[in-house]
């Protein structure tokens, strides 16, 4: 299940389809786990980067984890965790809209392709990936682009 938070409705179904696909392809397709979507503006996401991480700029997705979780441990690890109707809640992910507009221009591919990036990005966040290492970064944008190409969403040469 994902929770939104100024989200547009329109995109509700993509942003689920992508949490369970990602779910799915990390092995941890669990029952009862969810995550929260949030998209805001620049200067809510600068806040948020300086308050959590002291970066004072603009970024285009922050996550905030909720488990201990470490790149490829499994969901089921932590059912201590969940809550007493039976939900495990990963955490959060926010993504910059006006940042994610610039980044789809840049690259030259659509805005829906490039917050799809981002949105699983951030899940992959919340379920213990990382890209602090080269080795980590790529395993990283492997799933990641493995994940889009299910939605036709794959990275065009540009």
């Amino acid at each position: 299940m994902v929770y939104f938070k100024h989200v547009p409705l329109k995109q509700h179904h993509l942003i689920k389809k992508l949490f369970d696909t990602t779910l799915l392809l990390t092995g941890n397709n669990q029952v009862n786990v969810s995550a929260g979507v949030s998209f805001v503006g620049g200067e809510e996401i600068k806040t948020l980067n300086k308050e959590h991480r002291n970066v004072d700029r603009v970024t285009d997705v922050l996550s905030f984890p909720m488990l201990d979780i470490k790149e490829g441990s499994k969901l089921s690890a932590f059912g201590d965790e969940r809550t007493p109707n039976g939900e495990l809640y990963l955490g959060d992910i926010v993504v910059c809209v006006p940042r994610a507009k610039e980044q789809a221009k840049q690259y030259g591919h659509s805005l829906k392709r490039e917050l799809a990036f981002l949105i699983v990005h951030g899940f992959l966040h919340i379920l213990g990936y990382d890209h602090m290492e080269k080795e980590e970064e790529a395993r990283m944008m492997k799933l990641t682009e493995n994940i889009l190409l299910n939605f036709g969403l794959e990275r065009k040469d540009v």
